[in-house]
């Protein structure tokens, strides 16, 4: 009598750890691939903020025909002095950001800040056009505006204020592009205007501090001129890009786009020294005086970049937060940074971008040879996209 084989249903083992290993071939195969295609949709979403952002500045400039002022506001013509209780002024330094936000569908902060009022069932807290923008009290100033903010950058609360990825360009110079033309004079207790040709020779982007900048200045083209660029914010690990080193000398900053170099962890270069080895660089400020911390203020530190150092470069300043420095545009994407052209287009600059040589000086007022007010960029192709009426060529594809 013949026996029937009963079906064998079960795996050997070799058959089951050949199909843990498929599996695990698929999972190291596929993971990436999904973390790429998150990035990828991040990436496009930080392209269209940018986008908003730049269809506001011309929506902008159709209603006043100028661009939204870099460090402008309100302040006291007896003091520089501008208050963090009521009511208080601004301090004459608010971004270009705030002067955007009805452009950018954010038109009942706009109004809040424009009246001085925080929350609209109280009662008057502060002036029109609110308190200096580091004041914790006035709640606009610790708003965090989505339009504002790349979704790659994970930087989030405190010890910042509200928190911007997106800044202004200041072209590719520094002299005295930390106060514009108008600055307090300790000396005489006034606010004065007395840097107007200095500033004239360096103030070489589509964005000049406490000046107006209209489209018809730009003599570079729209197309060829970068009007703002993205940046990381600080998340506390001493990223050179996002916590700047502090340089005692403005001279040096101008002189030496490189000197904060040497401070640069050689094991892991994207971060300073650690702060206990010799040779560690000095702090801009206190642990809320980091790059992208503060929307609402118009200093270079948090709202501004230049074309000096290509992106992804070490940050490095001169005279604290409300300083002046090299300050390129950085990012969290991979390769290079988001660029907002004049015309409203969105282009990705990668880190190797042609730079000229860094160890020129910048342009300024009394300036030879390469640093002649009026010259080309020393910076290449990079800093002649900063510059606004240099008469630069730009024959390379972006």
């Amino acid at each position: 009598m013949m026996r029937s084989q009963a079906n064998r249903v079960a795996f050997t083992l070799v058959e089951l750890l050949v199909v843990i290993a498929i599996i695990g071939v698929l999972v190291g195969i596929l993971l990436p691939a999904t973390r790429g295609a998150k990035e990828a949709a991040r990436r496009m979403s930080c392209s269209n903020n940018f986008k908003q952002i730049g269809l506001g500045l011309h929506n902008y400039h159709s209603a006043y025909n100028q661009l939204p002022m870099q460090m402008g506001g309100t302040y006291d013509p007896n003091s520089d002095w501008g208050g963090t209780s009521a009511p208080g002024n601004n301090r004459y330094r608010l971004s270009f950001l705030v002067g955007l936000l009805p452009f950018v569908e954010s038109q009942s902060l706009w109004e809040q800040i424009a009246t001085g009022q925080d929350d609209p069932k109280r009662e008057l807290a502060f002036a029109a056009m609110g308190p200096a923008p580091w004041t914790r009290q006035f709640d606009p100033w610790q708003t965090e505006i989505p339009t504002f903010r790349c979704p790659s950058d994970p930087g989030l609360g405190l010890p910042s204020h509200g928190r911007t990825n997106y800044v202004a360009c200041v072209g590719d110079a520094t002299h005295w592009l930390n106060t514009g033309a108008t600055r307090w004079d300790p000396d005489s207790s006034a606010w004065v205007d007395d840097r107007a040709k200095q500033v004239e020779a360096s103030g070489r982007g589509m964005f000049v501090p406490r000046a107006v900048v209209q489209f018809r200045d730009v003599l570079d083209g729209l197309a060829n001129t970068i009007m703002a660029g993205e940046i990381c914010t600080d998340l506390e690990d001493r990223d050179t890009r996002t916590s700047g080193s502090l340089v005692n000398l403005w001279s040096m900053i101008h002189d030496t786009p490189r000197l904060c170099g040497d401070q640069i962890d050689s094991v892991r270069p994207q971060f300073w020294i650690p702060a206990e080895v010799d040779g560690a660089p000095v702090s801009i400020g206190s642990g809320n005086q980091r790059r992208g911390f503060r929307w609402a203020d118009g200093a270079a530190l948090y709202t501004a970049m230049n074309t000096i150092l290509p992106p992804n470069e070490e940050v490095c300043f001169a005279g604290g937060d409300s300083g002046i420095g090299i300050a390129p545009p950085s990012s969290r994407h991979q390769g290079g940074t988001h660029v907002l052209m004049g015309d409203g287009a969105i282009k990705f600059i990668t880190d190797s971008i042609e730079s000229g040589d860094s160890e020129l000086g910048t342009v300024f007022l009394g300036g030879a040879e390469e640093r002649k007010p009026g010259s080309i960029s020393p910076y290449g192709l990079w800093g002649a996209l900063g510059t606004r009426a240099s008469a630069e060529t730009i024959d390379a594809s972006l």
